[in-house]
């Protein structure tokens, strides 16, 4: 089994293209992309505690943090079933802000850096 930080480097990121300008991040469409196993990575150090709660203005998500990003995954882990053709899993990451908007978006807020007034 490869390494997680390996997982990821050899995923194939794409641009959120819809959210580019608002809220930049990527993502993999797990089963379309082969990224079984970076999803089952991600969700075994989740359910693990190694994720934090974070707000996406009224969504609550679970992030992990690694390196400059932080990841996440929807619909979230245990709330899907890859056996089913129906259910869609996207593993998304965005880089780090460094404030709190990594953690809480709140009304107002934008994903453009320099739009943050800081603390």
């Amino acid at each position: 089994m490869a390494g997680l930080l390996d997982l990821i480097a050899r995923a194939p990121w794409r641009e959120a293209v819809t959210y580019r300008d608002a809220w930049p991040h990527e993502y993999v469409v797990v089963t379309k992309d082969a990224q079984l196993e970076l999803l089952v990575s991600v969700c075994v150090r989740l359910a693990r505690g190694e994720g934090v709660k974070g707000h996406f203005f009224t969504m609550t998500n679970d992030y992990l943090f690694i390196g400059d990003y932080k990841y996440w995954v929807l619909p979230p882990c245990g709330e899907f079933d890859l056996e089913s053709s129906h259910d869609v899993v996207i593993l998304n990451r965005a880089r780090l802000y460094r404030d709190r908007r990594d953690f809480i978006i709140k009304p107002g807020d934008t994903g453009r850096r320099e739009d943050y007034p800081g603390p």
